[in-house]
C-alpha cells in the first residue's frame, strides 16, 4: 500500500477521538510508516476492510450503483425459485433475468465476488498491526476482526467458485512466480481454513459490542459463520461430487465431520444464552415484521448497519429496499421489484399445520374473499408477502385486474357504476410483493431513494436454530432437530410438528428465511437446483366481483397465471451452474487457474 486517501481519515474520525487527524499534511498521500504508527489511521484502514465486504449487502457486487443502494441487492432473489424480477426492462445485468434462463456461461457476470483485492488489504493489516503502537489487547482484537473478514471473504468465494487459491500473505511484485500465479486449492481445504480460522480467533473477539463498535465482528458472529460454512461443506460432501481432483467437491466421508462442526458451533451460540427468537409482540405477524425493523433486537447476531442517509448519490449508508420493493404509490410509479411466485405463497402453511397448497381447480371455480383465501395462513405470510387488500399506509394494496359483471362478462377498462375495473398496482406481474424489511413510514416518493435505514441481518438466531436442526438431523439426533424447528414454529404462531424429516427442515428454512438471500445457495448446496430452479412458475389474477361488492367486503374470481416468466423460455439451472465460472478473463491472467467443469 502506497497511498491512503482522505476518505479513510474521515471514516476514522467516526471511530476514534483524535482532533488532529485531519490536520496531517499532505492530506492525500500518507506513507506506510505513518499509517502503521497512527491508531486513527489503523482504525480507518480496518473500517475500509469492512466497507469492502460487499457480499453482506445480500450478495450484491459492490458499493454505489452496484451495491445495496441499487438493483444488485435483489438479484440473488431473482435467480432463485422465490420470485421473478418485475423490472426486466431494466436489463439482465441489473435484474439477473438472463441468468435465470440458462444464461450463465463462461463469461460469468452473475453474483461475482472475486475478493483478492480486499483480501490483500486484510493480509497487510494482519502483518503490520502486531508491530504497531496499539496496546496488546486492542492488537489482538483488531487482528482477530481482520481474520474474521478474511475467513468470510473466502467463504463468499468458495460458495461461488469452489476451490480457490488461499493467499494468506500480502503479495509483492517481487514474489516467486508460483506465489503470483497460484493454483486453486481444493474446496475442502478452503472450508477447512475458514473453520480453523474461526476456531483460533473466536475467543479473541468480544462477546458483544455497543455504541460506535456496533457492526464489528464478535465471537458469536464468528461462530455463526462457522455454523453456516461447515453446514455448506457438509452438504457439498453429502450431495455433490468430486471433480478436478478435489478442486471442486468434497469426499462424502467428510460429511459427518462437517455436520458435527456446524452442530457444535450452533450449540455454542444456543447455550450462550446471548440470543433468543424475537417474541415481543402479541400479534404474530407484527412480531415477525419487527425482527427486521427493530435494530439490535435479541435475535440479531450480526448485521450490516444502515442509516437514512443516501447510500447511492451522496455516499451515505442507506439502502434501497423500500423504494424498490414497496407497493405504489412510488416515485417512479413502479415499486414491487420482486414478484413472489404463487408456489412460494403456497409454501406458507395454515396455522393448524395443514399444507398451504391451493386446490387450483377449486380456487378458479369460485368467488373468494381475501379472508377465505389467506386468513388462516401462517402469520409469517402476512409479514413476508403483500397481496390484494394488504394494509399499506392507511389504505390497501389493490391488484384487481378486471371487473366481473352481473352478466358474467369481465370488463377490464374504465369503470362500471362507479367501480373501477383495475387497481393501482403492477398488474403485469404475479400480484404479490415482498413485505419483509419494508418500513411503512419510509417516503417512497422521495427522489433520494437509497435511504432505507433498516439493518441487513447477516446472521440471526433463527438461522442458527435451522442450521442446528439440519446438522442434528443428518447426525441422527432427530429429537434435537425437532425441538429446534418447533421453537421457530411456536414463535411463528403455527402448530408444532410431531415428527421431523429432511423435507420438513428444508421447508421451514424456505419459509422462515424467504428473501434473506439464502434460498439460491441452499438449493445449490443440496444439489436440488437443477430440479427446483428448472421449472415454470405461477402468479395470480384477482377479478373483482361487482355483484357482491360492498365497501366492507369484496369477493374475487381468481385466475392462475401459468408460465408467469413468459411462454418462450422456462427457467433453467444447468449442472455446471452449481459453481460459477472462474471466467476467461481470470484463467487467461493466470495460466495455473483451471476453469470449473462444464464451462467452455
Amino acid at each position: 500500500m502506497k497511498k491512503i486517501f482522505l476518505s479513510m481519515l474521515i471514516v476514522a474520525s467516526s471511530f476514534v477521538s483524535c482532533s488532529d487527524v485531519l490536520d496531517k499534511t499532505p492530506l492525500d498521500v500518507i506513507s506506510d510508516e505513518a499509517v502503521w504508527n497512527d491508531e486513527a489511521l489503523i482504525e480507518a484502514y480496518l473500517v475500509q476492510c469492512y466497507y469492502h465486504m460487499s457480499y453482506w449487502a445480500n450478495e450484491s457486487i459492490g458499493a454505489g450503483w452496484h451495491g445495496d443502494g441499487y438493483f444488485p441487492a435483489f438479484v440473488v432473489n431473482h435467480v432463485s425459485d422465490e420470485c421473478m424480477s418485475q423490472w426486466r426492462d431494466w436489463g439482465e445485468a441489473l435484474t439477473g433475468y438472463n441468468y435465470k434462463f440458462g444464461g450463465l456461461k463462461i463469461e460469468g457476470g452473475l453474483l461475482e465476488w472475486w475478493g483478492y483485492e480486499p483480501i490483500r488489504k486484510i493480509n497487510e493489516f494482519i502483518e503490520k498491526v502486531p508491530n504497531s503502537p496499539l496496546n496488546e489487547e486492542l492488537k489482538a482484537t483488531r487482528v482477530a476482526e481482520a481474520r474474521f473478514l478474511r475467513a468470510f471473504s473466502y467463504f463468499a468465494m468458495v460458495k461461488r467458485y469452489g476451490g480457490i487459491p488461499l493467499i494468506l500473505k500480502a503479495q509483492q511484485l517481487t514474489d516467486q512466480e508460483e506465489e503470483l500465479y497460484p493454483k486453486r486449492d481444493t474446496e475442502e481445504a478452503v472450508y477447512n481454513f475458514i473453520i480453523s480460522e474461526i476456531s483460533e480467533i473466536a475467543n479473541e473477539l468480544p462477546e458483544e459490542v455497543t455504541g460506535g463498535d456496533l457492526g464489528r465482528a464478535t465471537k458469536y458472529a464468528a461462530l455463526a459463520l462457522k455454523s453456516r460454512a461447515a453446514l455448506y461443506a457438509a452438504s457439498i460432501a453429502q450431495f455433490g461430487k468430486v471433480q478436478l481432483d478435489g478442486v471442486v467437491g468434497i469426499s462424502a466421508e467428510k460429511a459427518k465431520d462437517f455436520y458435527q462442526t456446524s452442530y457444535d458451533a450452533s450449540k455454542e451460540i444456543i447455550n450462550s444464552g446471548k440470543f433468543a427468537l424475537y417474541n415481543q409482540d402479541a400479534d404474530k405477524a407484527t412480531n415477525f415484521k419487527n425482527i427486521f425493523l427493530i435494530k439490535d433486537n435479541c435475535e440479531v447476531i450480526f448485521a450490516k448497519r444502515h442509516d437514512s442517509s443516501d447510500g447511492l448519490i451522496t455516499g451515505g449508508n442507506g439502502w434501497a429496499v423500500d423504494f424498490f420493493q414497496c407497493p405504489r404509490p412510488q416515485g417512479w410509479n413502479r415499486g414491487n421489484l420482486d414478484g413472489p411466485y404463487l408456489e412460494l405463497v403456497e409454501e406458507f402453511e395454515y396455522v393448524d399445520g395443514t399444507s398451504g397448497k391451493l386446490n387450483r381447480a377449486k380456487v378458479e371455480n369460485g368467488l373468494w374473499t381475501m379472508n377465505q383465501l389467506w386468513g388462516k395462513k401462517d402469520p409469517r405470510f402476512f409479514a413476508t408477502i403483500y397481496t390484494q387488500e394488504t394494509p399499506w399506509k392507511g389504505s390497501f394494496v389493490d391488484y384487481h385486474n378486471g371487473l366481473l359483471l352481473p352478466d358474467g362478462t369481465i370488463m377490464t377498462k374504465d369503470s362500471y357504476n362507479g367501480v373501477l375495473c383495475t387497481g393501482d398496482q403492477d398488474l403485469e406481474g404475479t400480484c404479490f410483493g415482498v413485505l419483509k424489511y419494508l418500513n411503512e413510514s419510509h417516503d417512497n416518493m422521495n427522489t433520494t431513494w437509497a435511504t432505507s435505514s433498516q439493518d441487513f441481518l447477516v446472521f440471526r438466531y433463527a438461522e442458527t436454530l435451522l442450521n442446528f436442526a439440519e446438522a442434528a438431523y443428518e447426525l441422527g439426533k432427530k429429537n434435537d432437530a425437532l425441538d429446534a424447528i418447533n421453537l421457530i414454529r411456536e414463535r411463528a404462531g403455527i402448530a408444532s410438528l410431531k415428527e421431523i424429516s429432511e423435507d420438513k427442515i428444508r421447508h421451514e428454512r424456505k419459509v422462515e428465511l424467504a428473501f434473506e438471500g439464502h434460498r439460491y445457495w441452499d438449493v445449490r448446496r443440496w444439489r436440488t437446483a437443477t430440479t427446483e430452479l428448472s421449472r415454470s412458475f405461477s402468479g395470480l389474477r384477482y377479478i373483482l366481483d361487482y355483484s357482491s361488492y360492498t365497501e366492507d367486503e369484496k369477493k374475487y374470481k381468481l385466475e392462475i397465471l401459468d408460465n408467469i416468466d413468459g411462454s418462450v423460455s422456462t427457467p433453467l439451472f444447468k449442472e455446471e451452474n452449481y459453481y460459477l465460472p472462474i471466467t476467461l478473463n481470470r484463467t487467461s491472467s493466470n495460466p495455473n487457474m483451471v476453469e470449473n467443469p462444464g464451462y467452455k
